[in-house]
C-alpha cells in the first residue's frame, strides 16, 4: 500500500492500532502524541512489531492549528507528500452537567471537535494534491446520547456532522472523507486498563483493517459514515 498516513493521537489505542495496520500493509505513517517520548515509543513499538521503520513520531497538539501546520510540514519534509490525515486525538470528561466543570467542557470540545477542524485544515492543502481521503474517529455517542455525556456527546455529534457537512465541500478536489463511528472498544481511553475481559469488545486492529479497507477500496465509492459496535455485548448474551 503506498500511502503516507497521518493519525493523531497514534501512540495508543485506536490511533496506535490504525498505525500498524498501515504499516503492515507497506505503508508510511506519522504519529503524534503531546509527549515526544510517548510518540517515540510507540513508534519502536510499531517498528518491532511490523518490521517496517517507516515511522515519524511527532510531538502535536491538535488544539493548536500552528502546531498540526508544523507537523503536516514536517511529514512532507520527511516523506514528500500526505495521502491520508485521521482525526483520531481524543478525551473523554463525564458527568452530570451538575458536576462537569467550564474546563472540562472547554478540553472536551477542544481536543474532540476542535482539533478535527484544525487537523484538517492543515491537511487540506496536501490532500488536494494527492487527491487524499480525511477519517474522522467519531463514536456511537455521536448519534446516542446518553446521561453524563454532555460534553462527550456534544463533541462526537459535532464531529459527526463537522465530518459529513465537509466531506460534501471537499468531494470537488477528488478527496474522500469518512467518519467512523465505534461502540466499546478495547482501549485505555479514559484510564481503562484493557484486559481478557474486553476480549468482546471491537479491538483496535479492527479499526485498523476498516481504514485499510477504505483506502483499498475503488475511489468512486465513499463510505461517508461507518457504524461499527461489537457483534456480542455482554447485554446480548
Amino acid at each position: 500500500m503506498d500511502k503516507i498516513a497521518y493519525i493523531t493521537g497514534g501512540s495508543k489505542g485506536i490511533g496506535f492500532g490504525i498505525a500498524e495496520s498501515i504499516l503492515r500493509e507497506g505503508g508510511k505513517v506519522a504519529i503524534t502524541s503531546r509527549s515526544l517520548a510517548a510518540a517515540e515509543k510507540a513508534a519502536n513499538e510499531l517498528i518491532a512489531k511490523t518490521k517496517n521503520e517507516n515511522v515519524l513520531p511527532l510531538e502535536a497538539d491538535v488544539r493548536s492549528l500552528s502546531s498540526q501546520e508544523a507537523a503536516i510540514k514536517a511529514i512532507i519534509q520527511k516523506f514528500g507528500r500526505i495521502d491520508v490525515s485521521v482525526a483520531n486525538a481524543g478525551i473523554g470528561h463525564f458527568g452530570s452537567i451538575e458536576d462537569l466543570t467550564e474546563e472540562q467542557w472547554k478540553d472536551t470540545i477542544d481536543t474532540n471537535l476542535t482539533g478535527v477542524f484544525n487537523t484538517i485544515k492543515a491537511s487540506l492543502n496536501g490532500l488536494k494534491e494527492t487527491k487524499g481521503y480525511f477519517i474522522t474517529i467519531g463514536s456511537l455517542a455521536g448519534t446516542n446520547f446518553f446521561a453524563g455525556g454532555s460534553a462527550y456527546n456534544a463533541s462526537k455529534f459535532g464531529v459527526t456532522g463537522f465530518t459529513q457537512a465537509a466531506m460534501l465541500d471537499i468531494r470537488k478536489y477528488g478527496i474522500r472523507a469518512t467518519t467512523i463511528m465505534p461502540g466499546s472498544v478495547a482501549t485505555h481511553f479514559n484510564d481503562h486498563t484493557p484486559s481478557d475481559a474486553d476480549a468482546w469488545k471491537i479491538q483496535i486492529e479492527d479499526i485498523g483493517e476498516i481504514v485499510t479497507g477504505l483506502l483499498k477500496l475503488n475511489a468512486r465509492t465513499l463510505p461517508s459514515k461507518i457504524e461499527v459496535r461489537p457483534t456480542m455485548p455482554p447485554s446480548a448474551r
